[in-house]
């Protein structure tokens, strides 16, 4: 081959490089424009332990609710497409919210709804968007895989598996292009980091220190694929110290384990200390979607030892007589905004080719 005079060939390294930044920039131009510019936000003073206690079981309780009031919406023909449930994993929305800012940014995936709760936006939209309501955070288009509330900081719940991952570490480039304390959260499945796409990102982000934190669900399927069978190497957080990442494993039912861990990388990044990859232990006890019973690739005996280790339940026994009361109280107020979000109108039907681009 005849080489061109003055041109050099780019490296594997430089066109990875060059993907990576395509992506991202994306994302990050997408929040510069929209962001304030610099700014800091004053950080709210720590919870007691009692109080977090609380917070956590109101939050497991709330997602819980709002996932027994989608599921008979379904089983009721009123409520179409795919619902991924996550009954089990209730802890991690709950001690990872809390450890989190009103302004850092949170992408997670199409079983993502916890986390966008447990950021602590009004319910009423987050609820009309999953029922398809025009006063919806994405005006009844997105539907529960695509939530998004920029004032939140959620850039959006995902259906690509991995994908949320680089939309977070666009936020997190923008953060840092900013020169402000954000920090970016991405929620994935033991599955994503098969990707090659997060792979990338992991290590584009030791390279540049972004403010990220990688959060993985690993609770032991892949959709329907044991650990073992999809997996070379199950140790997951090994896999991401191989890139150079902060790591960690945690015990993904205990909300206080969750809270901890994500606080020491929250401030790890928000102080240049770069990105950290999570690996929570937890388990899905419910099908991965509505119509799937949850046995025949697991076992009866296996989901039942697994619902014993309920954090609900074991967080409603640590708060004892207080327990019920809370449940009821936030039971009643998901109950109502359901009420209230279902009989909202639909979108207008001319507004389907608005606010889209390619």
């Amino acid at each position: 081959m005849q080489e061109v005079r003055g041109s050099s060939p780019l490296s594997s390294t430089t066109l990875f490089s060059i993907f990576f930044a395509d992506a991202c920039l994306r994302v990050a131009v997408l929040i510069l424009n929209l962001s304030p510019g610099p700014h800091a936000c004053k950080l709210a003073p720590p919870m007691e332990t009692s109080q977090r206690d609380e917070q956590f079981y109101r939050s497991m309780v709330r997602m819980r609710a709002v996932e027994t009031e989608l599921l008979a919406l379904s089983s009721a023909g009123q409520l179409r497409g795919s619902l991924h449930l996550a009954q089990g994993q209730e802890a991690l929305p709950a001690g990872a919210g809390a450890a989190l800012r009103k302004d850092d940014y949170v992408t997670a995936t199409y079983r993502g709804h916890g986390y966008v709760l447990a950021k602590g936006g009004p319910l009423l939209p987050i609820i009309a968007e999953i029922l398809g309501k025009a006063a919806g955070l994405g005006g009844g288009k997105g539907g529960k895989m695509h939530l998004f509330d920029l004032e939140y900081g959620i850039l959006g719940t995902n259906g690509i598996v991995g994908a949320a991952v680089g939309t977070a570490a666009g936020a997190a480039w923008a953060a840092q292009l900013q020169k402000t304390d954000r920090v970016a959260l991405t929620v994935c499945g033991d599955g994503a980091l098969n990707q090659g796409h997060v792979s990338e990102c992991m290590n584009m982000a030791v390279l540049y220190q972004l403010p990220l934190i990688i959060l993985c669900e690993n609770n032991l399927y892949s959709e329907m694929t044991p650990l073992s069978r999809s997996h070379g190497d199950v140790n997951l957080a090994g896999r991401a110290a191989g890139f150079g990442l902060n790591t960690a494993q945690i015990d993904g039912n205990d909300p206080e384990a969750v809270y901890q861990v994500m606080s020491e990388a929250v401030n790890r990044a928000r102080t240049g200390g770069g990105p950290t990859f999570i690996e929570a232990a937890t388990y899905r006890t419910i099908g991965h979607y509505q119509a799937d019973s949850g046995i025949g690739y697991r076992t009866a005996e296996e989901v039942e030892a697994w619902r014993a280790k309920s954090p609900l339940d074991h967080w409603a026994a640590k708060l004892g007589k207080r327990a019920p009361a809370i449940a009821a109280e936030e039971q009643a107020a998901v109950r109502a905004v359901f009420e209230e979000a279902w009989a909202l109108p639909g979108p207008d039907p001319l507004a389907a080719g608005t606010q889209v681009f390619a």
